[in-house]
């Protein structure tokens, strides 16, 4: 669908159930992601699942601007009018997550609660700020000169997903294609635009969400579950889940778990 000029992609399940949740993915991600957790929420429950900018099969645009996390909320919410959705569930994991946080920052009134999957709402001071924007853009550099093959080799080694190498060798084959299905300018774009230092941090904005939250962290992600501690101190009404044996990536380590705790909460 064509949304403020940019084609993005997104893929539906169980369309004619009445109550809706929105999943976003996290960086390299892609709505099939989401396959094995959709097929585990009851039939009952309209499921949309959405590409990013610069990710799956939406487009990624050589135009920086686009890239923004105040452009990424409006293509959103212009896609949620056209799909006529209103008052359902915004589930975003990791980059997904901080997407999700700033669109229910810009637009409370639409979304029914939120579903925080390993996410952050950004870094406190410009100092962090202006760290990770250095970091990032040496990433993206690295995108665009060695190639996405290079990337994922090392993307798949850091520390945030070590806890992924104990996963089916089936499985890791599944995320490396699915990493290996984006494109440089997408994710390089997406770094520079809509990374952690990138963005406007939302740290100050979580005592004015009164929407229902539920954080969801895995033990073995520390730095995640610390920030999710910190967020639940400021957000009016937080849930925190922290799951055991799991890292940061909790829907693909233990999808069926994660179904599961997604269900008790659409059902409250």
């Amino acid at each position: 669908m064509i949304v403020r000029g940019i084609n993005i992609n997104f893929r539906r399940w169980n369309e004619m159930a009445k109550e809706t949740i929105v999943l976003l993915h996290g960086f390299t991600g892609s709505v099939a992601t989401w396959e094995k957790v959709a097929r585990l929420i009851p039939e009952n429950y309209h499921i949309v699942a959405v590409d990013l900018i610069g990710h799956g099969l939406s487009e990624a645009p050589t135009n920086l601007s686009l890239y923004s996390m105040e452009e990424q909320v409006e293509v959103l919410h212009e896609l949620f009018k056209e799909l006529q959705l209103s008052n359902f569930t915004l589930l975003g994991y990791s980059l997904g997550g901080r997407v999700a946080l700033s669109y229910v920052a810009k637009y409370p009134s639409e979304i029914k609660q939120l579903i925080l999957e390993s996410a952050s709402p950004g870094l406190k001071t410009e100092q962090e700020r202006e760290a990770r924007r250095i970091s990032d853009e040496k990433l993206a550099d690295e995108i665009l000169q060695n190639g996405l093959q290079a990337f994922v080799e090392k993307w798949g080694n850091i520390p945030l997903f070590q806890s992924q190498k104990n996963l089916p060798e089936e499985e890791r084959k599944k995320i490396r294609e699915e990493r290996l299905s984006q494109t440089e300018i997408g994710l390089a774009n997406s770094l520079r635009g809509m990374g952690t230092g990138a963005q406007n941090s939302l740290w100050t904005s979580l005592s004015i969400i009164t929407k229902p939250v539920t954080l969801i962290t895995g033990s073995i992600d520390e730095k995640f579950c610390k920030i999710a501690h910190q967020m639940k101190e400021l957000l009016p009404n937080a849930d925190h889940i922290e799951i055991r044996d799991v890292g940061h990536a909790i829907h693909v380590e233990n999808p069926t778990l994660f179904a599961t705790i997604v269900e008790d909460v659409l059902k409250k």
